[in-house]
């Protein structure tokens, strides 16, 4: 069973920056891709970015040049770090692992991010 564990939301004025992480354990078969999605209140679950095994990365529209995903496979580990925060930006993110090619994904809890002045 595969278990995701998020950490790094908050509240955040408007500007700021946040680093959301993401720990993955359990028995994980490779390749996986890990990545952030997020949901607001009132809308549906939309992906926010990904990261391959390769480091090949997937970005929002919405986030690029604010938002830098990256990974540490030794630690099975993800990061989001989040920078020129916009109140829009507020919502519940949510850590994922899938494997490419297989319909199969795991979550995180979701860890709450707010931007706010």
């Amino acid at each position: 069973q595969v278990q995701l564990v998020e950490s790094g939301g908050g509240l955040v004025q408007p500007g700021g920056s946040l680093r959301l992480s993401c720990a993955a354990s359990g028995s994980i078969l490779r390749p996986y891709v890990m990545g952030w999605y997020r949901q607001a209140p009132g809308k549906q679950r939309e992906l926010v970015a990904d990261i391959t095994a390769g480091d090949g990365t997937n970005y929002a529209d919405s986030v690029k040049g604010r938002f830098t995903i990256s990974r540490d496979n030794a630690k099975k580990m993800v990061s989001l770090q989040m920078n020129s925060l916009k109140p829009e930006d507020t919502a519940i993110y949510y850590c994922n692992l899938r494997h490419p090619g297989v319909t199969l994904n795991y979550w995180g809890q979701g860890t709450q991010v707010t931007v706010s002045s």
